[in-house]
């Protein structure tokens, strides 16, 4: 009886209810998004339910194994998720799905699996475990230590990083430099390596940005970025310039959610057609059909979400469970904010969906991964023995 309360107990029930308020808002919202595109006869309803209890149980599994044990897995995760994405680029085009010019997907009877998902977590993993060992082996911290962490967890970055933009798939290298920068603020570098690196960032960012402005050929020849990678970025600035290609979903995007004012029109009474709306344009669906109090409350239970994990990792004890929690908080802030962001015309239109909102089984299980360490460090959490607990 005394060990099924104890278990009882660590179970996260606060974050469980959670993801399950996101999982009911995401049927709704598929449901509003099938009900006006008419694009297919298959229910995605019934299908994001199936993901989800997949999904979940994949969280179970990753709940059983504590810190110790996963940081034993890191590199075998790591090196095993560097491996799908490598078996992604040498797969003929049978098994490698192409979508929309980037092939980053597995083609699967019924199903299509993206490696970069999972990687993302690998990715926190790894980087958790490499701040965690620098700071055991070097106890005095110097700016030459902190440069060799610096580039530790460049390198391990980088490696994922390659492979994803040569699919091409930027959207999901820069889910994965929001890892890395996540990190870094907290990974005890000195601030002086950090400023001098924000400074660095910021002047590339520029220079990327001028060449797309004044000279795109030269992207194009020497880093093969694609044409219609450039046509996002002249959409997102000029999107009546473009309202007949890319410009067309932002446009339609901007009218659907103009168009929900304060209540929305109501489930399944959306009229501004937009391709796909139901994986990465779910949130316009969501702002046409219930308007500005629907939008306000699938954000704000994503606030909650972020708040419940930073909860989980003050009151943690391992520094390495610490650093999985901001992994996951950078994970799930950038794509929230990219995704909402990409919608009301505040940043470029990029493939990464609305996490636990969006349809599909490749993001659901990647967040689910992600969900499953924040509930391990509940589930194993260790309370000393002066601890009121």
């Amino acid at each position: 009886m005394d060990s099924n309360k104890k278990a009882q107990s660590r179970f996260d029930y606060q974050l469980a209810f959670i993801i399950f308020l996101l999982f009911c808002a995401s049927c709704v919202a598929i449901y509003g998004a099938q009900m006006t595109s008419g694009q297919y006869a298959v229910n995605f309803i019934f299908k994001q339910i199936a993901f989800y209890a997949a999904s979940c149980l994949i969280a179970g599994v990753v709940m059983l194994f504590d810190s110790e044990q996963i940081q034993k897995m890191t590199w075998y995760l790591y090196g095993f998720g560097i491996f799908l994405l490598f078996l992604l680029m040498i797969s003929p085009e049978k098994i490698a799905k192409e979508i929309n010019g980037a092939k980053a997907w597995f083609t699967l009877p019924g199903f299509s699996f993206q490696p970069s998902e999972i990687m993302k977590v690998f990715l926190i993993i790894a980087l958790s475990h490499i701040i965690c060992k620098h700071h055991q082996k070097y106890l005095h911290r110097t700016i030459q230590t902190d440069l060799i962490l610096l580039c530790k967890m460049g390198v391990t970055t980088a490696v994922p990083v390659l492979f994803v933009i040569l699919q091409p798939d930027f959207g999901t290298a820069l889910v994965m430099f929001a890892i890395l920068a996540g990190l870094i603020l907290v990974s005890g570098i000195s601030w002086r390596i950090l400023t001098l690196g924000f400074l660095i960032v910021t002047l590339f960012a520029a220079t990327i940005f001028y060449l797309v402005l004044r000279m795109p050929e030269f992207l194009a020849k020497y880093l093969g970025v694609k044409q219609y990678q450039f046509g996002r970025i002249y959409a997102w600035l000029n999107p009546e310039g473009y309202k007949s290609a890319e410009g067309y979903h932002l446009l339609n995007s901007l009218k659907a959610i103009g168009s929900g004012q304060i209540f929305g029109k109501g489930v399944g009474h959306g009229q501004v057609y937009i391709p796909e709306n139901h994986t990465d344009f779910i949130f316009s669906v969501i702002g046409e059909q219930f308007g500005f109090i629907g939008t306000s409350i699938v954000i704000s239970l994503f606030f909650l979400l972020i708040y419940h994990i930073i909860k989980v990792s003050i009151e943690t004890t391992e520094p390495f469970n610490s650093y999985l929690c901001t992994g996951v908080i950078s994970l799930f802030v950038f794509h929230v904010f990219q995704n909402v962001g990409m919608t009301i015309g505040l940043l470029p239109i990029t493939g990464i969906p609305l996490p636990f909102i969006s349809y599909g089984g490749s993001s659901l299980i990647g967040s689910m991964m992600a969900i499953g360490l924040i509930f391990s460090i509940r589930w194993h959490h260790r309370v000393s023995m002066f601890s009121k607990e």
